[in-house]
């Protein structure tokens, strides 16, 4: 047999097997949704571990948000290539039993053995023998009806053009049934409005009323709050499920459960949370009203001896970040966000927070505190970051807007972790002078960012805006502006205004 005439009964196979991966992956997402159940959460999770650090670091100090959404993209890819390997393999067992037996039929065996191939590692790469069903279903039924097609008549010249044809078909069906289906269980997972009632009610009409009105900037509570997780797929811990450890260097290991967090002495704070990875007039900072309760008294019954420098937290999607033990003196559990229950993608059912310091050590899924007696590297630190510090003070500005009166208006926000924002200065003419930007009242917190704004009267030419601001003990930022590796961008903002 020449080359040309393998490849020519090859090739229909091989697109027949991959049309059968993308069929899996779409039943996968039908029958999981965007959970740790969908076949391509632990295929990126796994990749994500052992991408060296340059590359991590480029991805997020030049692509940002984009090149996470390149990794699980690169991860639907391996996973469909993964099960059409799989496909391709049930495909040849059923024709090759078909043609010993000389019964043509039989193949549809082929379509069968691929499913149950395709559910079986679709379980053992997720550990959900029912939702991987649905990855094993998409690829037999697509296998299953391209095959049928080629026996309507398998000695047709044109029987496997018809197979891959009908296949092609069924894959374009089942991933838009798989998409449908999938946002239905994300729906369905999805808690449901809850109205804000009391305390939460009233600091968050409160904050409303604070906020300076100006378009194109976050109110004072924001309305969409950034999401940065070493994950695509967040992990879903049900409150019932979950448990909080605390290890280490402590006298007696201790376990509490969502009842032992939410049974503590609350109150609602509002804190603001900054990406160490943003650039320096980026969007990843945001406020929110959280109800917390202190975590030191979870350590202290635990038992904290003398000796120990440095604090572990560990979570449900892998992350573990590692800190000084001091900060944690002022950390907080927090479990409702904006009066509502804590969001699955901002660490439900409990999260740590860590006033004051960076986004990073801010760790959703808490479910370990370890205590150390000696430093290691957390998760960011073992490719090269250090963002476990107290967060760098910043003035950003994200708004420039014409007034009806011809004026421009310049507004953003500032923001010194527990230093405090007492003042911010704006300068239209490069930094040759500088004016008192107007500031929103302060909300009650000791971790709190501030808006600023400024109006004047535009040069009529293109000209620079500066802005620095001053925390409350009254040092100004630093000028000079520095990238976001490895511990966080810096720097008066600048910006060219026509």
């Amino acid at each position: 047999m020449s080359t040309a005439t393998r490849l020519r009964g090859v090739v229909p196979l091989a697109l027949l097997a991959l049309l059968a991966g993308v069929a899996g992956v779409a039943g996968s997402y039908a029958a999981a949704g965007f959970t740790p159940a969908f076949a391509v959460a632990p295929i990126e999770s796994a990749v994500a571990r052992v991408t060296p650090g340059a590359l991590v670091t480029f991805a997020i100090t030049v692509l940002g948000s984009l090149g996470q959404q390149l990794a699980l993209l690169g991860a639907v890819a391996l996973t469909a290539v993964l099960f059409a390997a799989l496909s391709l393999a049930g495909l040849v067992t059923g024709r090759n039993v078909a043609a010993t037996l000389d019964r043509p039929a039989v193949s549809l065996v082929g379509a069968l053995l691929a499913g149950l191939a395709v559910w079986t590692a679709s379980a053992l790469l997720t550990g959900s023998l029912v939702e991987s069903l649905g990855a094993g279903l998409g690829v037999a039924v697509l296998l299953t009806v391209a095959e049928a097609a080629r026996l309507v008549d398998p000695t047709a010249t044109d029987a496997e053009r018809r197979s891959v044809l009908t296949g092609l078909a069924g894959a374009v069906g089942v991933v838009g049934l798989g998409f449908l289906l999938g946002r239905r269980v994300d729906a369905n997972r999805s808690p449901g409005e809850v109205a804000v009632t009391g305390e939460p009610a009233r600091l968050l009409a409160d904050a409303e009323a604070k906020s300076l009105d100006v378009q194109g900037i976050e109110p004072l509570v924001s309305r969409r709050f950034y999401q940065v997780d070493i994950n695509s797929v967040d992990p879903t811990v049900a409150p019932e499920e979950w448990s909080l450890r605390v290890t280490g260097a402590v006298d007696e290991e201790r376990t509490f459960d969502y009842a032992d967090v939410t049974a503590r002495e609350s109150h609602e704070e509002f804190v603001t949370l900054r990406c160490v990875g943003e650039k320096l007039n980026g969007t990843k900072m945001d406020n929110a009203l959280w109800t917390v309760t202190d975590i030191m008294p979870f350590v202290e019954e635990a038992g904290l001896p003398d000796g120990p420098c440095c604090v572990m937290l560990r979570a449900a999607d892998g992350f573990y970040e590692e800190f000084p033990l001091e900060a944690l003196r002022d950390g907080l559990l927090a479990y409702r966000m904006n009066g509502r229950p804590l969001p699955r993608g901002h660490g439900a059912p409990v999260r740590a927070l860590i006033p004051g310091h960076w986004g990073e050590i801010n760790v959703k899924w808490l479910t370990e505190i370890e205590i150390l007696e000696q430093e290691v590297d957390g998760y960011w630190e073992e490719r090269g970051w250090h963002g476990t510090g107290p967060v760098k003070p910043v003035a950003k500005l994200h708004a420039v807007n014409t007034l009806a009166d011809g004026r421009t208006e310049v507004a953003g926000h500032a923001y010194a972790g527990l230093a405090g924002v007492s003042r911010v200065e704006v300068s239209v003419d490069g930094g040759a002078t500088w004016t008192d930007a107007d500031l929103s009242e302060r909300l009650p917190g000791t971790d709190v960012w501030r808006q600023w704004v400024h109006r004047y009267e535009s040069p009529g030419r293109e000209h620079e805006v500066v802005v620095r601001m001053y925390d409350d003990e009254g040092r100004m930022q630093g000028e000079e502006p520095t990238g976001p590796y490895p511990d966080g961008p810096a720097g008066w903002v600048r910006q060219t205004v026509r």
